[in-house]
């Protein structure tokens, strides 16, 4: 029914016009909402927001096996993950869009995997769609490069925390790229996240710090350039047949292809 998803962040929940709810059961649950699914430029797409239509869900609580399950399950291949982050660099400015090329775990507590009865290790080398970024990139609008932290929540970082993760050279700070990166792998997925920076963190500003108003207010004032250049960037995306290294991160290994081939093909 779709080729394409995109999955909303923090004020992103609604995207597409004229689109039809669809209801998808998955083994893990519901997603955060039903999927809704629409044309957009001629192509297919479907649409989640992660954190549901009411910012219900945060972080930590969100259904991330469910909507990449689901997205899936209609037949999607190629995802797009915007989020909200917290910049770790002086010159990463609010309202600036990141195509972060790694990112770092520190989450807990949040299922990693859609195989729970069997050991499947997927390569993490590169966590991203090499042709989504190539195509978002192209775009012009980005920073090409960034490593991408992804902490617990839903608190925000101390000033110590933050200081930390910019020595280590890293250079935003979020709270859903993991797991979602990791299973959307599993899923045989191409992930790609598109993080809009809405607050320089902590270790980089004086008073109170970062609150959730300013990062809520910044992302509301961009909203309408981050549909706008998801509007460019999907119908430049690969056709469905399109191969991509994506598509073997499971080969050779001990996933059983017997469930998951039929994802997506009903």
């Amino acid at each position: 029914m779709a080729d394409i998803g995109v999955l909303g962040g923090s004020g992103f929940y609604s995207f597409l016009a004229d689109a039809r709810r669809v209801e998808v059961s998955t083994p893990f649950g519901p997603p955060s909402e039903p999927p809704v699914v629409g044309e957009l430029a001629g192509r297919e797409v479907a649409f989640i927001p992660r954190h549901g239509a009411d910012h219900r869900f945060p972080a930590h609580r969100v259904n991330y096996r469910a909507n990449l399950w689901a997205l899936r399950e209609l037949g999607v291949r190629q995802v797009l993950a915007p989020c909200a982050v917290g910049s770790l660099k002086h010159e990463l400015t609010p309202g600036t869009f990141v195509v972060p090329d790694q990112y770092v775990d520190r989450t807990w507590g949040r299922p990693q995997t859609v195989y729970d009865d069997i050991a499947v290790h997927t390569s993490a080398a590169d966590p991203y769609c090499p042709l989504g970024r190539d195509t978002i990139i192209a775009t012009g609008n980005v920073v090409p490069a960034a490593t991408m932290v992804v902490i617990n929540g839903p608190r925000f970082s101390t000033r110590a925390e933050s200081l930390w993760h910019a020595a280590q050279g890293w250079s935003v700070v979020g709270m859903t790229g993991a797991p979602e990166a990791a299973l959307a792998r599993e899923l045989g997925l191409c992930y790609t996240s598109l993080a809009l920076v809405t607050d320089h963190d902590a270790g980089l500003q004086q008073g109170e710090g970062v609150t959730e108003a300013e990062v809520y207010k910044v992302f509301a004032h961009s909203i309408d350039r981050l549909k706008s250049l998801l509007t460019d960037v999907i119908p430049r995306l690969p056709s469905p047949t399109t191969d991509c290294t994506c598509h073997h991160h499971l080969d050779g290994t001990a996933a059983a292809p017997s469930e998951l081939s039929e994802v997506g093909q009903r």
